[in-house]
């Protein structure tokens, strides 16, 4: 099906769906949480449709920067969202706040890139939070923006907290993640 975009894979019938769904060459679609927006394009496109069609989403510069997310006592599910530029890359830092059981409200962060999963395997992330006396860090690989965040919440691959320990580290109900970029 995404001959036309580049896959040059020649399959059988009854693996062509399967194939489909993790093909780098199928339309990327937007990575911002939420399902409002319905937009898909090119990789060469997203970053072009975030500037214009998200313009809300600020943009740092740098390898290391702080990720402030306001007002996290808000209630019901949430979702804050930023950029980081580095290493001639993009890569997108979501927070979400949601109920993944009932009544217990986890925060969930972690770090997509703007590229290809190949791509992804070049860069690692960490996020730290830290206050009074206490450090929580975690570490991973980014996920390609293919992956989208659903997977790694489902599976709790990435930074998850409650709100007891989001209290700890927040000042004045705004919290401050580190993030640092690396290339491996």
């Amino acid at each position: 099906q995404y001959a036309t975009t580049g896959c040059s894979l020649t399959l059988h019938h009854t693996e062509k769906p399967e194939h489909e769904d993790i093909c780098e060459y199928r339309p990327y679609s937007c990575p911002c949480p939420g399902a409002s927006c319905k937009w898909q394009g090119s990789l060469e496109a997203v970053m072009s449709h975030l500037m214009h069609a998200h313009k809300s989403i600020t943009t740092l510069q740098g390898e290391d920067i702080v990720f402030l997310a306001t007002d996290i006592n808000l209630p019901g599910a949430v979702d804050w969202v930023m950029m980081q530029s580095c290493f001639g890359h993009h890569f997108m830092l979501v927070l979400e706040k949601q109920e993944k059981y009932e009544g217990h409200q986890q925060f969930f962060a972690i770090v997509l890139l703007i590229g290809t999963r190949k791509q992804a395997e070049n860069f690692a992330y960490r996020l730290e939070l830290n206050g009074n006396r206490r450090r929580l860090t975690w570490e991973a690989t980014p996920r390609s923006i293919h992956d989208g965040v659903n997977a790694a919440i489902v599976n709790s691959d990435c930074l998850v907290f409650d709100t007891a320990i989001a209290h700890l580290f927040a000042d004045n109900g705004n919290l401050g993640i580190n993030v640092t970029i690396s290339t491996c």
